[in-house]
């Protein structure tokens, strides 16, 4: 069989986008209803590694005056702002409004100054101002961390991609509910549309005079 990064990489797949000049940190719904075992979209741990990969992003954004977009889901009471999404994914109705699933875990939490993106479909662009945002902010490329890599991670380092900002993905900082999609999300994105990064780049990015 064929090596599937070497057969990608002849094909003239994994072009290099560079990391920007200016970056911003997307921290998209790495909220209660992945951490919490009573929840339909419970991950499997309460304390995953992705959670406080996260949290050192989110420090290191601050100590060094990245900006920071957090995004949240917030759909009305029987969900019918969801439409087709709520209906293929009935288990999204743990995001209606007033549901403790949708809040952060207090390690995320947004803090004065910072953007929260509320969403309803997979994208933090897709229906938000997030893009004007970013354009004012002066932003080029995004720090991409959260949950699901496979979902609302990879749709917004799409959706970023085509809007021009290059999207950063950060592998370690990204959560799913299996390593299966997980790692095909991020193979997926490494070979079309995003830079994967490690931990040590972001950190490194976001650092003062990071390139």
């Amino acid at each position: 069989m064929n090596d599937l990064h070497a057969d990608y990489r002849n094909a003239g797949f994994g072009g290099d986008l560079g990391h920007g000049t200016r970056r911003a940190l997307l921290l998209v719904d790495l909220v209660q209803a992945y951490l919490d075992p009573a929840s339909p979209l419970y991950a499997g741990d309460e304390n995953p590694p992705a959670l406080r990969a996260c949290a050192d992003l989110l420090d290191a954004a601050r100590r060094h005056g990245a900006p920071v977009i957090h995004t949240r889901v917030e759909l009305t009471p029987g969900g019918v702002d969801g439409g087709l999404f709520t209906r293929k994914v009935p288990a999204l109705r743990v995001f209606e409004r007033g549901s403790e699933f949708a809040d952060a875990p207090p390690t995320l939490a947004p803090v004065a100054g910072e953007a929260v993106v509320t969403k309803q479909y997979a994208s933090a662009f897709f229906g938000t101002s997030l893009a004007s945002t970013l354009r004012v902010l002066g932003v080029d490329a995004l720090l991409i961390a959260g949950a699901s890599t496979s979902g609302c991670v990879r749709a917004s380092a799409v959706d970023a991609l085509q809007h021009g900002f290059v999207p950063l993905v950060v592998a370690d900082a990204c959560l799913d509910r299996d390593p299966r999609p997980h790692q095909a999300a991020l193979f997926d994105l490494a070979a079309k549309y995003a830079q994967v990064l490690t931990m040590d780049e972001a950190t490194t990015l976001l650092g003062p005079g990071g390139a």
